[in-house]
């Protein structure tokens, strides 16, 4: 078993807390599974080789929700979340979906600050100021 962090940066423009909008976000492998001859051990994504037929599987810490990127590490890197792999390791982390963050300056709420396009940008009407989410990158350690 390897545990994997995931650490990201963003350019943050007048907002903070940058985190999954919902618990439900799908990181693409969402859904627990039973793993094969697990004895009831379950993961969030499993797969498995179409040629050697070996089974692998990630799962999220149990108690390890993904920490918010705030405007105080803005353009740095900052530990996001760690997951539980046997026999992979991700590469790369896709940051499209549905986010949420808040105003720097107003604490406005903007609960669906979506990522499709690697980027977001609004306006803070109680600030008087634009805000959006930029140049997100990733980066994957061992923790």
């Amino acid at each position: 078993m390897v545990r994997l962090l995931l650490s990201i940066k963003a350019e943050l423009e007048n907002v903070t807390d940058l985190a999954p909008a919902s618990e439900d976000f799908e990181y693409f492998f969402k859904e627990e599974r039973e793993v094969s001859g697990g004895k009831g051990n379950t993961a969030h994504f499993v797969w498995r080789c179409s040629l050697c037929k070996r089974e692998s599987s990630a799962k999220f810490e149990a108690n390890s929700p993904p920490v918010p990127y705030t405007l105080e590490r803005n353009g740095q890197l900052a530990p996001f979340v760690t997951i539980d792999c046997r026999g992979l390791e991700f590469i790369d982390f896709d940051p499209r979906g549905v986010w949420k963050c808040v105003g720097a300056e107003s604490g406005t709420s903007f609960p669906e600050a979506e990522l499709q396009e690697g980027e977001w940008v609004d306006y803070d009407e109680k600030a008087a100021l634009p805000v959006g989410v930029s140049n997100i990158e990733c980066d994957w350690s061992r923790a």
